[in-house]
């Protein structure tokens, strides 16, 4: 670590970015790799080869002796095949080498990798392609090179792949909007991103001693402590020593890696925290996010701790998401989300606003499913996290901003006027105008939409890939029919206006978690899709299908097999969870608590042959007895049923679902009970107390 660097200096030390590039490169091929990242062109061999010698050299320099192409294939995290720059050069010795076509494309085994039915298992041939939009890093010693990977046929088999092209079609759209509006200059418009990451800090000696956080990430048992969160001290609390000596470790890494991590606290629960980076694109957002999450379960190592990125590692306590901040700006410097001070720009900012409204309300069961997990089922709708029904906040000042274009009233500021699309200057709407909404799925935050429900583990591509596609469509439509308006004003003014009335219902300011509210939405016809189990089949409805198809994001067939990898790992996790289970029921609870209730039985023996008094002896391990053979007889229904897994994908996920899991939270609850009972020194692993607040 060079941590002796000044910040400025640290910063992207370990990452072969523009400025590298230019300083590097000669001002030819500079030029042609600018050109091909601004306009698509793609490169000649000469070129690659340039780039690729050039890269090597830096890269040497910097300690790497090996290269990877870094993707990130169906799996949610990264792959790296590693090679060496070393090739013979006669009497036994090497030279080190790195040719443009290995840095353009390689070809990892992808036999292994989900590919959701797209190809057959014993078909390997896999094909990565370097992503030149994505600046190359060294990380252990390895130059890594940010890459799409795609199967033998050609069928994306990655996130970045479809990340990429919906990146583009959303650009696409929008300049059309754009170009109606006046604008001749915009070139690109981009979606920008920012994912907030929280965690769990736990001691790693204790996390080896829990079989459940190994294995699945998450406790499987464990009676609420004594203290939680409920004295609402830890948030924002001064950070401990042994947590900031790890966050200032992270940060330093992040940085040389070129990650913008800005923003470090305490968040709700004891041991939970956040880490939040600056804005930028969504490729290298997404690509930076699953660098953090690396990086943090790696310097957490260094520290003697473990990084936990469950959603939900302790019942009881707060739950860890994403929030995902996503807008739209211009590449000439404008924020497409934010209001401005002409009437044009006010325009452009309601017409963006409407067609994203419009977007959240159509397709409100497919952002849905972006956010399906197992593990995020135990979040969503916990009064901890938004609920499971998509819906959007936008404050009191906006949302009387889209009344008064609904209702044609007078919109009350200085001038109670009536507003009219295109011609009238909106009131300014500051930054922060409103409170903030923290039960909200879908926040307006002053120039951007805070999409709440992403859970801490998700890569953040699927998320933005739907907001993309779904803006995209929504501006498509808006182009398509403003371009045969005779008079733009008029045409803009009714398209905003019947836009807002016909999907005012997905707009929503008040308390998400009041159960008030989600008879109002099933009132309205919103979605509630409660679980994974009920939420993927909206993956594959042949609407969402044909959004997707239609902007070549997917072909119906990426659609179909991400489906089936997502219905596929959620009965994997569960039968994952289910067994581990099983094995601590077994292995080590059932032998912990007979022994203590022996022992228990022992001594009131031994009191009463004393004639002294054994009431908490006798009554404590008759309990104790009784809790262990109802948990006996737990543990064999939830074997039966878990050998009992129906062979199909979709009935094996709805089968987890509807006897798996029930039978997981009845076991959970007497082993609990249990261990409320069990003596301390019994109990065979370490309790929420020595958990939470160890570090």
């Amino acid at each position: 670590m060079e941590a002796k660097l000044h910040l400025p200096e640290l910063f992207g030390s370990q990452v072969f970015n523009e400025w590298t590039m230019k300083e590097r490169l000669s001002s030819a091929s500079y030029g042609a790799w600018k050109k091909c990242v601004t306009e698509g062109t793609s490169l000649d061999i000469s070129t690659a080869n340039e780039i690729a010698e050039a890269m090597k050299q830096w890269a040497v320099e910097k300690g790497a002796t090996h290269y990877t192409h870094w993707f990130q294939p169906m799996t949610g995290v990264t792959a790296e095949k590693h090679d060496s720059f070393i090739t013979p050069a006669g009497g036994g010795r090497i030279i080190m080498e790195f040719s443009g076509k290995e840095l353009v494309r390689g070809e990892p085994d992808a036999s292994s990798f989900p590919s959701g039915g797209l190809r057959a298992t014993f078909e390997a041939r896999g094909y990565t392609a370097w992503d030149p939009t994505s600046f190359a890093f060294i990380k252990e010693d390895s130059l890594c090179i940010p890459t799409i990977f795609c199967s033998y046929s050609g069928h994306a088999l990655d996130k970045k792949t479809p990340l990429l092209r919906s990146m583009d079609e959303v650009s696409r759209q929008a300049i059309r909007i754009l170009r109606l509006f006046g604008d001749t200059e915009t070139r690109r418009v981009t979606a920008q991103v920012g994912p907030e990451q929280e965690y769990f800090l736990i001691d790693k000696e204790l996390f080896r001693q829990r079989r459940d956080l190994q294995m699945t990430g998450r406790t499987l048992f464990g009676a609420k402590p004594p203290r939680g969160q409920e004295l609402e001290d830890h948030y924002f609390g001064a950070i401990k020593p042994r947590v900031a000596a790890y966050m200032k470790d992270l940060d330093e890494t992040l940085w040389t890696l070129g990650v913008l991590s800005k923003t470090k606290h305490n968040e709700v629960a004891p041991s939970q925290h956040e880490m939040a980076p600056i804005y930028s694109d969504a490729n290298t957002a997404c690509d930076h996010n699953q660098i953090a999450m690396e990086m943090m379960k790696k310097v957490a190592d260094r520290h003697g701790l473990v990084c936990l990125l469950h959603e939900k590692p302790f019942a009881g306590v707060n739950g860890s998401g994403k929030h995902d901040n996503w807008s739209l700006s211009t590449d000439t410097g404008h924020n497409l989300f934010k209001p401005g001070s002409t009437p044009s720009q006010n325009a452009r900012f309601l017409l963006f606003l409407a067609a994203f409204i419009k977007g959240v309300d159509d397709y409100q069961d497919f952002l849905r499913t972006t956010v399906a997990t197992a593990g995020n089922d135990h979040r969503l709708g916990a009064q901890e996290a938004p609920p499971a029904v998509l819906s959007i906040f936008l404050g009191d000042e906006l949302n009387a901003v889209v009344e008064s274009i609904i209702h044609d009233t007078r919109y009350t500021d200085a001038e109670k006027k009536m507003l009219k699309v295109g011609v009238d200057v909106l009131p300014a709407i500051r930054q922060d105008n409103t409170d903030r909404n923290r039960t909200s799925p879908m926040a307006f935050t002053g120039n951007k939409f805070e999409f709440r429900m992403p859970g801490s583990s998700l890569s953040v591509s699927g998320p933005n890939i739907a907001l993309n596609t779904i803006m995209a469509e929504e501006l498509e439509q808006f182009a398509d029919e403003l371009e045969k308006a005779e008079d733009f004003q008029s045409a803009l003014h009714q398209l905003v206006k019947r836009t807002l009335t016909e999907h005012q219902r997905i707009i929503f300011n008040g308390n998400g978690y009041d159960d008030a509210w989600l008879q109002e939405a099933e009132r309205r016809g919103l979605s509630n899709l409660k679980s994974t189990a009920d939420a993927l089949p909206a993956y594959i409805a042949p609407k969402n299908i044909q959004l997707f198809v239609k902007h070549g994001i997917y072909t119906e067939a990426e659609v179909r097999a991400r489906y089936e990898i997502h219905v596929e790992n959620y009965s994997t996790v569960i039968s994952i969870e289910a067994k581990t289970m099983i094995d601590m029921i077994r292995h080590d609870i059932l032998p912990a608590v007979s022994k203590y209730a022996a022992e228990l039985a022992r001594r009131a023996a031994a009191k009463a042959d004393a004639g002294l008094p054994y009431q908490y002896e006798a009554v404590t391990a008759r309990e104790a007895a009784e809790l262990t053979d109802k948990l006996m007889e737990q543990c064999r229904a939830l074997t039966s049923d878990l050998e009992g897994m129906p062979a199909g994908p979709e009935e094996a996920m709805r089968y987890c679902h509807d006897a798996l899991i029930p039978d997981m939270d009845a076991a959970r609850a007497s082993v609990d009970a249990l261990e409320v009972l069990t003596a301390a020194e019994y109990w065979p692993m370490p309790v929420y107390s020595q958990l939470l607040f160890s570090v």
